[in-house]
Formats: C-alpha cells, structure tokens, sequence
C-alpha cells in the first residue's frame, strides 16, 4: 500500500482561483545571501547533510535515510546559526539530531559550526518546524525537542506569530516519547510567561522553570538578550 501524499506546507498553499493563501507563520523569510565563509561551508557539506524541501513532499520520505542509520531522535527548532546545535551534537554522537531552520545563511553557519565540531550526526532541513512535527515526525518518536530563543515577536499586534502556543505544544508534547524532554530558553519576560502558561496546561507535560542548562553554550541571541540586561528563562518539560 502506497503511503498518503502529505499536506501542502506553508507557502505552498492556494486558494480555489490559484492565489497563495495568507497564513499566520512563527517566522519570515529573510536574506539568503551568503557571506564567503558561509558559501564554503554549503558547498562542503549542504549535499550530504542538507535536506531538500522538495524531499520532504515525497510519499516515501523517510529521516533514517538521510542519517544513514536507525538512532534516537532529537529535534532543535530554530538553530539559528547552529551555537548550540553543534556543542551539544558533538556530546551526543549516539542520537540522530535534526534542525529545522529556515533562514539558509543560518544552515550554512551551522554547516561551518557542526562540521568544526566533529559532529556527523546532525541534517538540517529548512521546512515548517510546526508542519514538519505534526506531519513527518511520529508521534512518540524523540527523545527530546530543543526550542532555544524562538523569535519573541515582542509588538502586541504580532504576539500571535509567536511558535508556543497551545496547537503547537500539544503536538510538541505527542511527538515525544514517554520520558522525553523538551527544552527551551527565551529572554523575554512576557514570553516566558506564555510559554509557562502553554506548556503547564498540556496534560501530556510536567515541569517548569529550571536553572541555565550548563549543557548548553551561550549563543549568539542570548548574548544580545544579556547585554541589554534582559533574564534568560530556561524551561524544561517531561512527556509523562
């Protein structure tokens, strides 16, 4: 039996006369020029570690191909230019770990990053994260979900952009296995204060506040949070 073709994703979708249908995304899509440093990091390693939006569409998509092996699963959504993604890959070389970021010279920084740090286990693909968690990813199926410094979306009138909203989470929290986690940080107050507020209504979740993951390195957004003397809130939720 042939697998069911999956949803249009974002950008993709038309009204019945043809015109592209307006949506309401927790990003927009930036600049794709890159720097020097970032073309060489893509060309060294974007065919083998990037994956192809158009693959994704495909019926028979399948990630363990693309890491060439069967292993647990961790999923960063918005890496940015892939601080974290690679400190953190690099003690992890057990578990396959996918980031979903769809700013391209940010994947091709992580490239850069990833590849200096001896991590091989790492794909970067530049589809949806929300599309891509409830449509590709299995429920059940990650060991943990990294959401690090999502774009705040700070004016009133765009709060609704932001990533964690209650859809968001509940799909979050069915992707994870039964033990699994979910980490995130942010450095805007009132942020924080949805994301509490989402993540403590879902059923599916336990957890809260935590001190700094020692783990994870300070990144570049953290470090423009911390010198304009906002907190940094670090979260972490477990799927009981």
């Amino acid at each position: 039996m042939s697998k069911p073709v999956r949803p249009a994703r974002p950008h993709h979708k038309f009204t019945d006369d043809g015109r592209p249908m307006r949506e309401v995304l927790s990003y927009s899509r930036r600049g794709s020029r890159f720097t020097p440093r970032q073309a060489e990091a893509w060309d060294a390693y974007a065919d083998a570690w990037v994956i192809p939006d158009e693959d994704v569409d495909q019926p028979g998509f399948e990630l363990d191909t693309w890491f060439g092996r069967s292993a647990p699963l961790i999923v960063e959504i918005g890496p940015g230019v892939g601080e974290a993604t690679a400190a953190l890959a690099a003690t992890r070389p057990e578990f396959n770990i996918l980031a979903l970021e769809v700013w391209r010279p940010g994947v091709a920084d992580g490239l850069g990053r990833v590849a200096a740090a001896g991590a091989e286990n790492v794909r970067f693909c530049s589809v949806d994260a929300a599309w891509f968690l409830e449509h590709v990813i299995a429920p059940g199926s990650l060991r943990e979900l990294w959401t690090f410094f999502p774009d705040p979306w700070h004016k009133k009138k765009h709060n609704k952009r932001r990533l964690l909203n209650a859809e968001f989470v509940r799909i979050g929290a069915q992707r994870l296995a039964v033990g699994g986690s979910w980490r995130l940080a942010t450095d805007w107050a009132d942020y924080a204060e949805q994301m509490i507020e989402v993540l403590g209504a879902e059923p599916a979740l336990s957890g809260g506040v935590v001190p700094r993951w020692e783990e994870r390195p300070v990144t570049k957004f953290e470090r423009k949070g911390l010198a304009v003397g906002r907190e940094i809130t670090d979260l972490v939720y477990s799927r009981i």
